[in-house]
């Protein structure tokens, strides 16, 4: 049967609940194997590095359980106003020589303010000028804005969805599930590279799980970013046990299934969930692209040793 949805994943074709239940207690070394092939047609050996910015931090009024930026919670990390640009330029810079494609800037808050937007525009010029793709993940935004940071070389726009639209009140309360729906429909209608995905180990079942693949299959975005949740002191959700390597694989290996010819990334809390010697493993299910270097409050698995990982499983960049 699993050579079957393989097959039925490369042709895009939809799968039934029972086809799905199946992948979900599918023995985890066949299901990787399954997803690798899938993976395999659409990207052959190559995985796509990203990395992020953290050009504004803290003194979020959003509510989000899990994050470590909110000002509804204590959690001692650092906090500050939109960097200087002459630090993005460098971060850039550096980023580029290992490999990375694309860099996103990322603010706290729900919107950026007028003055966020200026300092947004001019570091993604200094993006493009670094020879890296622009990205931004800066809140909600409605499409005059979307237009402005499309005329200033932004090329992807990120807004994850984090959990299904029945288990977002337990996540966040400070603005609505449809929100961030529209803001994605509205970045696709405009021709953006969208990126919106999610953060597991938070709560939800397989059934909030696959709500999620399947709305973002419906919104048609471009990558799918799969985040674990680390836990944080301080916030309402740092007692939450940590997700178990072959669950956060199987997530992974499911969502190619689902999602089968889209970049599917692995990013924030790998380094909680993956050990440096496990790590490789989320390369060998489905996933076809790695964020690399350090998250917005928590530090992040070194460059160099991702670029040995793919080197010794025979895996080349996508540039």
């Amino acid at each position: 049967m699993l050579n079957n949805l393989v097959n039925k994943a490369i042709k895009k074709a939809p799968l039934s609940r029972s086809e799905i239940d199946f992948l979900i207690s599918c023995p985890i070394d066949e299901l990787c194997k399954a997803a690798l092939k899938i993976k395999e047609n659409f990207f052959g050996n190559k995985i796509e590095f990203c990395s992020i910015i953290n050009a504004k931090s803290g003194l979020c009024p959003e509510d989000c359980k899990f994050c470590a930026q909110s000002a509804h919670y204590k959690t001692n990390i650092k906090e500050y106003p939109f960097i200087d640009i002459k630090g993005i330029e460098q971060q850039a810079k550096k980023l580029k020589s290992n490999g990375v494609k694309r860099l996103s800037i990322v603010i706290s808050g729900k919107s950026p303010t007028k003055s966020d937007l200026l300092k947004i525009e001019s570091s993604l010029k200094i993006i493009e000028k670094s020879g890296l793709i622009g990205d931004a993940s800066v809140g909600i935004l409605n499409k005059d804005d979307l237009l402005r940071l499309k005329k200033a070389s932004l090329n992807g726009f990120h807004r994850n969805l984090e959990v299904s639209e029945g288990f977002f009140r337990n996540i966040c309360t400070t603005h609505k599930y449809k929100e961030d729906i529209e803001t994605v429909k509205t970045a696709m209608q405009l021709g953006f590279y969208v990126c919106s995905g999610g953060i597991f180990g938070v709560g939800e079942g397989w059934k909030d799980r696959i709500e999620l693949a399947l709305t973002l299959k419906k919104l048609k975005v471009h990558s799918i970013p799969l985040n674990f949740l680390t836990p944080i002191k301080g916030t309402p959700l740092e007692n939450m046990p940590i997700l178990k390597e072959e669950e956060a694989l199987r997530i992974i290996a499911v969502y190619r299934f689902l999602l089968a010819d889209k970049q599917i990334r692995v990013c924030g809390g790998r380094n909680t969930v993956f050990s440096p010697k496990t790590k490789r493993r989320v390369l060998l299910c489905g996933a076809s692209g790695l964020m690399v270097g350090n998250y917005l409050t928590t530090k992040g698995f070194d460059i160099t040793s991702d670029l040995k990982d793919l080197k010794e499983l025979n895996m080349q960049l996508l540039q």
